[in-house]
């Protein structure tokens, strides 16, 4: 009997768990971080604040868990642009201004992270310093490792003349961004984007082209 029951219940915790990262990460994009209230939290996800701490053991804590959550689902999805574009790069200035492209391009599912991010950029110094870590640590970074691991094979094959690939990932999505994801996206049209990008894959050759 407690074999049946045990595996809804585990299914249960997880589906209450998941709701209050969701509900959190609108309220912490909307209100930021010092203004969120836990009962402004519980109410979005649907759920007691009582279980939000059964879940978590303070605000610190969930704030850190959903930006982690956040930013580790934004860099699977820029990973995966990073291996559809890159995996086999055949016209090296084509496909990395395609890439660029890809790059440039606003990813509407993922508007309450950029959101969060510019409530971060706002009030960092009030936030517990674990939490940028950690954020960090599963999601740019790790974006920035995945690139330069490209950008080192790019180099291997002579295509690219790369001392620090992690440098050189850091400068190529730079000179790709048409503007900082983590700011309101101007209004920019295809034609405005492709030449911006265009340029900046093109500085990024004139420096790092064998």
């Amino acid at each position: 009997m407690v074999g049946r029951t045990s595996a809804p219940l585990r299914g249960g915790l997880a589906d209450k768990r998941r709701a209050i990262l969701s509900g959190a990460l609108s309220v912490f994009a909307r209100d930021g971080y010092t203004r969120a209230s836990i009962d402004a939290l519980a109410s979005q996800a649907g759920v007691s604040t009582r279980t939000v701490y059964n879940h978590f053991a303070d605000k610190a804590g969930l704030f850190e868990a959903v930006i982690q959550d956040s930013a580790t689902q934004v860099a699977d999805a820029q990973i995966a642009l990073v291996d559809r574009y890159l995996w086999k790069v055949t016209d090296l200035e084509s496909d990395l201004i395609e890439f660029g492209r890809a790059w440039a391009t606003p990813m509407p599912d993922y508007a309450d992270h950029f959101a969060l991010v510019r409530q971060i950029n706002a009030e960092i110094r009030h936030i517990p310093p674990g939490a940028i870590d950690a954020w960090q640590e599963t999601g740019p970074l790790r974006v920035r490792r995945e690139l330069a691991a490209r950008m080192a094979q790019l180099a291997e094959r002579g295509l690219l003349a790369v001392d620090d690939p992690e440098r050189a990932a850091l400068h190529f999505t730079v000179l790709v961004s048409v503007s900082n994801p983590s700011l309101p996206r101007a209004r920019l049209r295809d034609a405005e984007i492709d030449a911006m990008v265009t340029a900046g894959v093109r500085t990024f050759l004139h420096g790092y082209h064998s």
